[in-house]
């Protein structure tokens, strides 16, 4: 399968500012791209540098004014699985900032009692998006799982936290991972969970919005902490226009019913 992604940006910088950037596919995939950053006409050059799990993150020094970001990316073929650590297995059974496992540890106990591996891991995708509606603008940036299961709408990533904070809370390894995602609608960057189920990292998504087969990874982390596609310290930064565009040669149908592998 061949897929390609773009993004693209148009950011206001109120001062000198230190960007950093998550964008790019993980290091491991199969890729031709091209990343270009501009401001007052000159391409700025960047620094690169990988975060845990073959993300990568480019650092950006920029001055006042307007700044264009284009990135464009071909991925063919499938990558090998994630390797799986020991620490892996720690970090991703604790609650985090987004996800709080302990909070609701007594709703999915009383929701999912006695059901394990893929049992547990279909009724809890099954429940979440049953139960939440997909609402654009409905949640807010610093919403955590606990908010988004009270309100019971939210985007991709708060779909992905509350499916994530309930697998931890039956001790089940959980992450989330930033995706292109062709077939998706409205287009946008796209946030899914990872299951650490039968050995390996499952991947899912509530929303049902794109087929799990074309996803293509970008970062990976606790919850949306981790991943954010644009943070910057010094002066503020206003993202003015963001433009994503993710496509397949072929876009399969995917039966949510069986294990996937983000790759």
């Amino acid at each position: 399968m061949k897929r390609s992604a773009s993004a693209h940006l148009e950011l206001e910088a109120l001062g000198s500012a230190e960007l950093v950037l998550s964008v790019a596919v993980a290091a491991d995939a199969n890729a031709t791209e091209l990343l270009t950053v501009v401001q007052d006409g000159h391409e700025l050059a960047y620094r690169e540098t990988l975060d845990q799990h073959g993300t990568r993150l480019q650092l950006i020094s920029v001055q006042a004014g307007r700044v264009t970001i284009d990135y464009t990316v071909e991925v063919s073929g499938d990558v090998e699985p994630p390797e799986v650590s020991d620490i892996d297995i720690v970090r991703y059974l604790r609650p985090s900032r987004y996800c709080e496992s302990d909070h609701l540890w007594p709703t999915a106990q009383a929701e999912f009692r006695g059901r394990t591996g893929t049992d547990l891991l279909d009724a809890i995708t099954t429940w979440v998006g049953r139960h939440l509606s997909y609402v654009p603008g409905a949640s807010l940036p610093t919403d955590g799982a606990v908010r988004t299961l009270l309100a019971r709408q939210g985007v991709c990533r708060d779909y992905a936290h509350l499916v994530i904070a309930f697998l931890r809370a039956h001790d089940v390894p959980a992450r989330l991972v930033s995706v292109y995602a062709p077939g998706l609608s409205p287009m946008d960057f796209h946030a899914v969970a990872e299951a650490y189920v039968d050995g390996a990292w499952q991947v899912v998504d509530a929303t049902g919005l794109a087929p799990r087969q074309t996803l293509m990874r970008i970062a990976t982390g606790r919850d949306a902490a981790d991943t954010a596609f644009l943070s910057s310290a010094g002066a503020a930064v206003l993202l003015h226009v963001l433009r994503v565009t993710a496509v397949a040669d072929e876009l399969p149908r995917d039966d949510v019913s069986r294990l996937a592998r983000l790759g």
